[in-house]
């Protein structure tokens, strides 16, 4: 099946862009242009009731469909006898660990309930005077960029470039004075895109001389060489750099809620000078966290598997005229021609949970990477759409 898509209209408009920083010295944000400023991506929304006991293929929140490990269920289950104590020294013992695995000493260390609780609470801590603008990439994950103008700070979006990487150079041109935070999700999340991992080392190093940059790689162990990628080694440069991991995805302990953040010491006090810390933690899932970083083999297995389904779905999906933007995660983004609500409710009809997303006015698919089973019924779905 062959499909019309948007994806000229919405390069041509990122080349026009471009065209504007080739002659001009930096681009010009006026107060009132950045506050209406409004993402090229919107979600659309299920109109229908929704019941989950109908879903046989849950492809819609970017879910481990392999975990946790069982050495995480029986850390789990074994601390739950301990759930009247604090976990302030599992915490510890937690923290420790990461320190050694991202070669920096545990006072560079913050932990979380998930990213998003550290994405928000940076963005909390950097905007709380309802001053300054944010700088990111549009499409992004939105959670820091939401709270931020939730506190009355400006959002100052750079279209993706048309291959769907970070445009680093007009990111750099956006910060100006006012620039309290820039943010770079990498892999990039809801395009699953990647940006060139050197090009983005030069830029953070240089842009966070100017402002904190925070780069969320929520999704890096999915890489076939996440070492090469992380942007980690510029904390222990000095850098102003903030880098963001979950255990959420390729540990498979989403529902668990537990992430972190490396970032120099000083940033790191700047924040839990204003929000708590570990007080937000369980044992059950400090303890599972702890079992999970030993499991080594078990998360090589997931990103194996994760692989092999995404695969298989994109090359089905290609085979069937539709053109995935080329994903480094555990999901998928490609345009649909049928009318987006009309799509998810038929996908949901056949028991399949997607999401479903408009870029300039074009719907998209986003579906998550499941079990064989799961991603062979949802390419038999779409078969039988049509979409």
């Amino acid at each position: 099946m062959s499909i019309t898509m948007n994806r000229r209209h919405w390069i041509k408009s990122g080349l026009m862009t471009l065209g504007a920083i080739a002659v001009g010295p930096s681009i010009s944000f006026s107060k009132e242009e950045s506050s209406k400023a409004r993402s090229v991506i919107k979600e659309v929304l299920p109109d229908f009731s929704f019941n989950e006991s109908r879903i046989l293929a849950r492809l819609s929140a970017n879910e481990n469909p392999y975990g946790p490990s069982p050495k995480v269920l029986e850390a789990v289950t074994s601390s739950l006898s301990s759930g009247n104590r604090y976990g302030h020294a599992d915490a510890a013992t937690l923290i420790k660990m990461i320190a050694e695995k991202e070669g920096v000493t545990p006072d560079h260390i913050m932990l979380g309930p998930g990213s998003s609780d550290l994405l928000e609470k940076t963005a909390f801590v950097r905007f709380m005077d309802g001053k300054g603008n944010i700088v990111s990439a549009d499409p992004a994950y939105m959670s820091i960029i939401h709270t931020a103008e939730s506190l009355g700070a400006n959002w100052k979006p750079v279209k993706l470039k048309g291959d769907y990487s970070h445009d680093l150079s007009a990111m750099e041109q956006a910060v100006d004075a006012d620039t309290r935070l820039v943010y770079v999700c990498n892999p990039n999340n809801p395009t699953g895109s990647i940006t060139d991992p050197v090009a983005l080392r030069a830029f953070c190093s240089k842009v966070s001389a100017k402002s904190p940059v925070f780069v969320d790689e929520a999704y890096l162990e999915f890489l076939d060489n996440p070492e090469s990628h992380t942007m980690v080694g510029l904390v222990s440069e000095s850098k102003d750099v903030i880098v963001a991991r979950t255990f959420s995805k390729i540990h498979g302990m989403a529902g668990m809620r537990i992430g972190y953040i490396v970032a120099q010491p000083e940033r790191i006090q700047s924040i839990t000078n204003k929000v708590r810390s570990t007080m937000g933690l369980c044992v059950t899932s400090l303890k599972g966290a702890i079992a999970s970083l030993q499991d080594t083999s078990f998360l090589e297995s997931c990103k194996e598997k994760n692989a092999a389904c995404r695969d298989f779905a994109s090359s089905e999906l290609f085979a069937m005229g539709y053109e995935v933007i080329p994903s480094y995660t555990s999901f998928m983004l490609f345009p649909i021609s049928m009318e987006g609500k009309s799509f998810m409710k038929n996908m949901y009809d056949e028991g399949v949970g997607i999401r479903v997303f408009t870029i300039e006015d074009q719907p998209y698919c986003r579906v998550s990477v499941g079990t064989m089973e799961e991603m062979e019924l949802f390419v038999s779905t779409i078969k039988n759409l049509k979409a």
